[in-house]
C-alpha cells in the first residue's frame, strides 16, 4: 500500500529525535521533543484548491520544517507518517 496525497497535501516521514543533548546527556523517550523536521515522501498534484491555484514547491526527498501542531498522523505498514497542507511547511532545508 502507498499513500497518495490529494490537492495541496504532502506526506512527511518524521526524522528521528536526538537521543542525547549537545552536552552528552541521554534523553529518555518521554523527554525527547518531537522534531519538526521531516522528509517529504509524496506530494499532491496542487491545482485548484478551494478556488485558488496552488503550485507545489516541494518534491519527494526534500527535507522540510513544518508547523509544530500541523497535520494528521497516520500509521501504515508499521511506518508513521504525517499528512500536512503545503501551507504548514515553513521551510525547505538545503
Amino acid at each position: 500500500m502507498k499513500l497518495v496525497p490529494l490537492g495541496d497535501r504532502i506526506v512527511l516521514k518524521q526524522l528521528e529525535a536526538e537521543e542525547t543533548t549537545k552536552s552528552g546527556i541521554v534523553l529518555t523517550g518521554q523527554a525527547q521533543e518531537k522534531p519538526q523536521q521531516a522528509e517529504v515522501v509524496a506530494v499532491g498534484p496542487g491545482g485548484m484548491v478551494e478556488g485558488k491555484e496552488i503550485t507545489m514547491f516541494v518534491k519527494p526527498g526534500d527535507q522540510v520544517i513544518y508547523s509544530k501542531y500541523a497535520g494528521t498522523e497516520v500509521k501504515l505498514e508499521g511506518n508513521e507518517y504525517i499528512i500536512v497542507k503545503q501551507s504548514d511547511v515553513l521551510a525547505i532545508v538545503e
